[in-house]
């Protein structure tokens, strides 16, 4: 009779230890603050398989009516919360996440046959859309709740991973228009410089995850955000109606709704009654601010390069006189706006904000 071999103490460890890392590997991970790992791989939300990205079943892909410019970049948005855990709704500001909560945001560009980037492509918002033959990932940060609030964390994809770097990057791009594009990989500390939108207490908080940033459809499903933000049981105490932004591109929106939900987004974060810029008296969050406030006839605090030598922030009907027109249009390091996340010029966002100031009538006397 075959008698079966012996298994020791040691073969019997061994065989455990893959079958954890086999469970493992199918799971979301989470790390503390003082053991983040190199690979992002190795929290199990995003990775790089042959020429694709695969996403965890549990994460859900999300998009903004309009989101923040950063030098033509793509972004694969997504966000994980704890299995039977949910998000709390605000109807002003940013969600109350749960701790374990992970928001990812991959960048990357689609390259033309010469492999240089292209500022004019277009994305279809579908995860499986993206083929690294063609498209070319730089970066994915994320945001971690964490006990003690939310962590920024920058990973530089190289290869088939991307690896923590908190001191940030540089990297060098050439255009398809010829030119080289000096794309900046913030560090932690400048991730925190805009995702501190309480410049009081410094606390981080995700700026995108916000009722009238999500309330629009879902990039693959067409399902609306928060419907089915709702029906997976990823928010509760939702309430209507649901306040929205305007898409920058939807011509059924008013001028003024698309050109303040514009600022809003890429501006709001540092210049609201508590960020960063509540020193410069200017708010361009969305919200029922005086027109003052809001920039019309209104001097700088400091006058400076940053003026471009002019007097008001929006002059009613003149954009080429407001600083507001000049800063986003600038990419002059001591004058432009926003100071982070941009070394090209967003020609169609100036566009659209000089067409609002523009429109307005009034003069600053």
């Amino acid at each position: 009779m075959q008698t079966r071999p012996f298994l020791t103490l040691a073969h019997l460890a061994a065989v455990l230890l893959l079958l954890i890392a086999g469970c493992g590997e199918d799971q979301v991970r989470q790390h503390a603050a003082e053991q983040y790992p190199e690979k992002l791989s190795a929290w199990g939300l995003i990775k790089k398989r042959d020429d694709a990205l695969v996403l965890h079943p549990s994460t859900t892909v999300y998009d903004l009516n309009t989101a923040l410019f950063s030098d033509y970049a793509h972004k694969l948005r997504t966000v994980y919360i704890p299995e039977g855990q949910a998000a709390t709704y605000h109807p002003v500001d940013t969600f109350e996440f749960p701790v374990g909560s992970i928001i990812s945001k991959t960048f990357f560009y689609r390259l033309d046959a010469k492999t240089a980037v292209m500022t004019d492509a277009t994305w279809s918002g579908d995860p499986s859309d993206i083929d690294t033959r063609i498209h070319h990932l730089v970066e994915t940060r994320l945001l971690v709740k964490q006990a003690d609030g939310w962590d920024a964390l920058p990973y530089v994809w190289a290869g088939d991973d991307a690896y923590l770097t908190l001191t940030g990057d540089l990297q060098q791009f050439s255009l398809a228009s010829g030119e080289t594009l000096n794309y900046l990989v913030p560090s932690k500390n400048q991730c925190a410089s805009c995702h501190a939108t309480n410049h009081t207490d410094g606390q981080l908080l995700p700026i995108g995850p916000k009722a009238r940033h999500l309330n629009r459809p879902h990039p693959a499903s067409g399902e609306n955000q928060l419907d089915q933000w709702q029906h997976n049981g990823l928010l509760r105490q939702a309430v209507l109606p649901f306040p929205a932004n305007a898409s920058m591109q939807d011509t059924n929106a008013s001028l003024a709704h698309r050109a303040r939900s514009y600022l809003d987004i890429n501006c709001g974060h540092c210049h609201n009654a508590n960020g960063a810029a509540d020193t410069s008296g200017l708010l361009l969050d969305y919200a029922d601010h005086p027109a003052d406030k809001m920039g019309l006839c209104k001097p700088p605090i400091a006058a400076g390069s940053g003026s471009g030598g002019r007097l008001y922030s929006i002059v009613p009907g003149h954009a080429n006189q407001s600083i507001l027109s000049f800063r986003l249009n600038t990419t002059k390091p001591a004058a432009m706006m926003p100071e982070l996340g941009r070394a090209l010029v967003h020609t169609q966002g100036v566009e659209l904000v000089d067409a609002w100031i523009n429109s307005l009538s009034g003069e600053c006397l």
